[in-house]
């Protein structure tokens, strides 16, 4: 008997039952038709294709651009016993042969890849061979030159169509805008596709704008209320790492992450938070794939996000149990300069992108029609530094060619140590006898690596922490010991990027067809950071709907939960008078009269309530009577 789509559900994941919308998806394409999934962040969009593939003979091709969410989703798989197999870049020509025959012969249910994977002659010759069932393409959105992630080598999708007419695609993503659905389906070249979309409104969710002057201490106050389940994002590495040993010091439980920490590091900290142990995670947008912890009570944004659509799918990380939960941008006027001077002005132009190229092939020294597939590991600021260029800059350059598939960035953290034994394998062997706490190190080198007598050899420091169960200190200490000692020559190397070239080196014949898709993704971009700082601003049309209304949603009321909706109860309950405000902005000039002061400082020597206060504040700013200054304090004009 074969098993209903129920049957595989409760087999394989636990549960008892789908979510309508899950429900109409899974009919829609085990009925043979073309699908377009539109569901907003936690709304399941994984399983609309993956039961539908176990419940049918034959295999899944499944397109995505996030390596990190592909592996995520392939390990969740296999964890099922379920068949699943994904090409990555760098992988070398044998292995992906390797793989694809076991697509095709080994009774494999899901082919995960990317979009530039399919360009390549042998990937389209074997899945030609498969017996496939569906094609699921995931974040569609990146198809769209007006999505907040446009990728041209999504239009190259269509091949697979080409390779299996009959088959039906599925097409996912949870931030689309009217434009970009439209999009999905034109380049896809669905045919009357079904459409199952949900309202993107979440309406357990309270969005909260907060204007703040002393933004780590507010910050602390919010976590601190009831130290619920918490994310915190932030732009960068560095302020992950110092919010949360601020946090910590403060006495709440916190823990950091980023795309610079070890696969090992990330996972320890991930179940770290997921078991409570640390309630709060400060992380980067690197955080956020695979995460499925229903209880967060808050997110909040301490930077400006780039884009709505990065804001709401974050945002969107907050209350999937459907318990209230505040999703809140903490910010100050500070901030959005820091938006026009961090991200606006380092949205990289044809002619950085240029720059970057050149320099690139210069440091591998990649000859003219060269490098194609090849990988290439090195330092980022040392990258920078030498050739004279602007990290942010650089490094959004960097992600720009990868999303337009020139090169494939892993921003894995590695650390490496380039050494050789300057003695005799006799006089080593001796040395531990009489040193025995280098003995372990020192023979899983032996072990490991051949040739150290010989020649430099590269040495992975994490592949020799593994075996020995030494720390990075222990094994970094030991070497250094050694080396001391006159027994080797070491030089110790970080390398925290990796590139693999896809296409080889062309100059002008790679770069110059994209110039088009170049223009478009900077213009894209500055449109959507100014709708960032517009949703900002915004001080009286109700949050949810200004972002329902974004992607496109009409029939909707005001939520009454957002910070502009409670201002507008709070008014209606007791309209302050004007001389009321009057008199707070005299006593806040009259106190700047006596000293400069930041906003706490202010409210602790008023008897105002803090709210009027620092909305008083700020309406002194507009009018131009006081300034912030760089310390975050007040001063009059």
């Amino acid at each position: 008997m074969t098993p209903t789509p129920l049957d595989i559900l409760e087999t394989y994941w636990g549960y008892e039952r789908f979510k309508p919308s899950q429900e109409l998806a899974i009919t829609s394409v085990l009925a043979g038709k073309d699908t377009c999934v539109f569901l907003p962040t936690g709304g399941g969009k994984s399983l609309c294709f993956q039961i539908p593939a176990l419940a049918e003979p034959g295999i899944c091709i499944v397109v995505s651009p996030l390596v990190a969410l592909m592996q995520d989703q392939v390990e969740n798989l296999k964890s099922r016993g379920i068949k699943a197999q994904l090409l990555k870049s760098g992988m070398p020509y044998k292995e992906i042969d390797q793989k694809l025959d076991n697509c095709v012969y080994g009774n494999y249910k899901f082919l995960y890849l990317s979009p530039e994977r399919l360009q390549q002659d042998l990937v389209q010759q074997r899945i030609a061979k498969m017996n496939v069932n569906f094609i699921a393409v995931d974040e569609a959105h990146c198809i769209s030159q007006w999505g907040h992630d446009f990728r041209p080598a999504y239009r190259e999708i269509s091949i697979l169509k080409e390779l299996h007419p009959q088959v039906p695609i599925i097409a996912l993503t949870a931030t689309a805008t009217s434009q970009v659905k439209k999009d999905i389906v034109d380049e896809l070249g669905l045919k009357a596709p079904s459409i199952v979309e949900k309202s993107f409104e979440r309406t357990n969710i309270s969005f909260l704008n907060v204007f703040s002057n002393d933004k780590m201490n507010d910050l602390f106050s919010m976590l601190n209320k009831s130290k619920p389940s918490s994310i915190v994002y932030v732009r960068n590495r560095s302020a992950s790492m110092e919010l949360s040993d601020f946090l910590n010091k403060k006495g709440l439980k916190s823990t950091f992450f980023h795309g610079g920490i070890t696969q090992a590091e990330k996972q320890k900290r991930l179940a770290s938070w997921l078991a409570e142990e640390h309630h709060i995670m400060i992380a980067t947008n690197a955080f956020g794939m695979g995460i499925d912890k229903a209880s967060v009570r808050q997110v909040i944004h301490y930077h400006l996000p780039e884009s709505m659509e990065s804001y709401y799918q974050e945002a969107g990380r907050a209350g999937r149990d459907g318990l209230p939960a505040e999703a809140t941008i903490l910010y100050n006027e500070s901030d959005k300069q820091r938006l026009n001077n961090q991200f606006v002005k380092t949205i990289p132009s044809f002619e950085a992108v240029q720059v970057v190229y050149k320099a690139l092939m210069s440091n591998f020294r990649v000859a003219y029609g060269e490098g194609e597939n090849k990988t290439f590991d090195f330092n980022f600021h040392e990258f920078c530094l030498r050739y004279k260029l602007h990290t942010i800059l650089t490094y959004n350059t960097l992600n720009l060619l990868d999303r337009l598939s020139v090169i494939s960035l892993d921003k894995s953290f590695q650390k490496k140590t380039k050494l050789k034994f300057l003695v005799s394998s006799e006089q080593l062997i001796h040395f531990i006898d009489a040193h025995t706490q280098y003995a372990l190190l020192v023979r899983t080198l032996l072990r490991t690596y051949g040739g150290v007598f010989e020649q430099e050899l590269t040495v992975n420091t994490q592949l020799l922490k593994k075996k020995t169960g030494f720390n990075d200190a222990e094994v970094y200490s030991q070497l250094e010991a050694l080396e001391k000692h006159g027994l080797l020559s070491a030089e110790f190397i970080k390398q925290d990027l990796s590139i693999t070239l896809i296409p080889p080196r062309e100059d002008k014949y790679t770069l110059n067809p994209l110039r088009k898709y170049i223009v478009q993704y900077q213009e894209n971009k500055l449109q959507k950071a100014e709708t960032v700082l517009k949703y900002i601003d915004e001080v009286s049309m109700c949050l949810q709907r200004f972002i329902l209304s974004y992607f496109g949603e009409k029939d909707f009321g005001v939520c009454g939960t957002c910070s502009n909706c409670l201002k507008a109860k709070a008014k209606a309950t007791k309209e302050p008078d004007s001389k009321h405000y009057k008199n707070i902005e005299l006593f806040i000039l009259k106190t700047l009269n006596q000293s400069e002061s930041n906003s706490k400082e202010i409210i602790q020597k008023s008897d105002f309530p803090k709210a009027a206060v620092l909305e008083s504040l700020q309406q002194l700013l507009e009018k131009g009577k006081i300034k912030l200054t760089s310390k975050n304090t007040y001063i009059k004009k």
